[in-house]
């Protein structure tokens, strides 16, 4: 079903939002208006990406006319230390649109995935702009499949569900919650956040985990997150590391 962009700009005035039939990538597009100078909020979004960009270069599936695939360009008084904050308050934000949506209740994984009964259906990338910070998010909606290597791994708000939702209100929901995360994370300091994603998340406390940083892997037991928002992991030695980046599996 076509995309009622009208009816999502009436819900969400004073807000520049550009939709795009197809784009390389929202992130790529909301860079270059960043760097022109757009406005908060300012949101860039696309019924196709032909090349959706996920963390450490891979690419985000992007099912024309399925799925919200979009960025949002942030401008608040955050540090460029920040940023994993940010990533951790962006999907909280996701996960309560979710839910306000599709009534699901959503796990997260720690740094940038949202999840329902552990398959992914939500990823969140941020990257700095000059001042600004762009938020790239890509929700699996009405998918109702994915490519033979995502089966096992993915999931939509459609397959869990049985049931189509409106990527209209998704977005106007999603955009809400954004608003609110952010004002409260430049507001109130990561404190709230760290607290809010920690309960929310069934990975920062005693999970069993293998972290994949690309030349090696790590195993052990989560302990919390740092005030940073980077995730800690106790060896079996005891041993405490803090993990800056990897992806992060639960252990079979």
């Amino acid at each position: 079903m076509a995309f009622d962009l009208e009816c999502v700009r009436s819900s969400l005035p004073n807000r520049r939002i550009d939709w795009h039939p197809a784009v390389e990538s929202t992130m790529i597009e909301a860079s270059r208006l960043a760097a022109a100078g757009c406005q908060s909020g300012t949101i860039v979004g696309a019924e196709e990406q032909t090349a959706g960009q996920g963390r450490y270069g891979r690419t985000w599936h992007s099912e024309p006319g399925s799925g919200l695939y979009l960025s949002i360009v942030l401008r608040y008084r955050f540090a460029p230390a920040t940023l994993p904050l940010v990533t951790l308050a962006l999907g909280l934000a996701a996960s309560e649109a979710i839910l306000k949506v599709a009534d699901l209740a959503c796990d997260l994984r720690w740094p940038n995935d949202v999840l329902i009964q552990s398959s992914k259906c939500a990823g969140i990338l941020t990257q700095l702009e000059g001042s600004a910070i762009i938020a790239g998010i890509g929700i699996n909606v009405n998918h109702s499949g994915f490519p033979e290597e995502l089966t096992d791994i993915a999931t939509s708000l459609r397959l869990a569900t049985n049931r189509n939702h409106s990527r209209e209100r998704l977005l106007v929901e999603l955009a809400g919650s954004v608003d609110r995360f952010c004002a409260l994370l430049e507001k109130e300091g990561g404190e709230p956040i760290l607290a809010m994603f920690s309960r929310a998340s069934s990975f920062v406390y005693g999970r069993r985990v293998s972290v994949d940083q690309g030349h090696s892997l790590l195993e052990g037991t989560t302990a919390g997150l740092n005030s940073s928002g980077f995730l800690i992991l106790q060896a079996d030695d005891g041993t405490k590391n803090v993990i800056l980046a990897g992806g992060v599996r639960p252990c079979s």
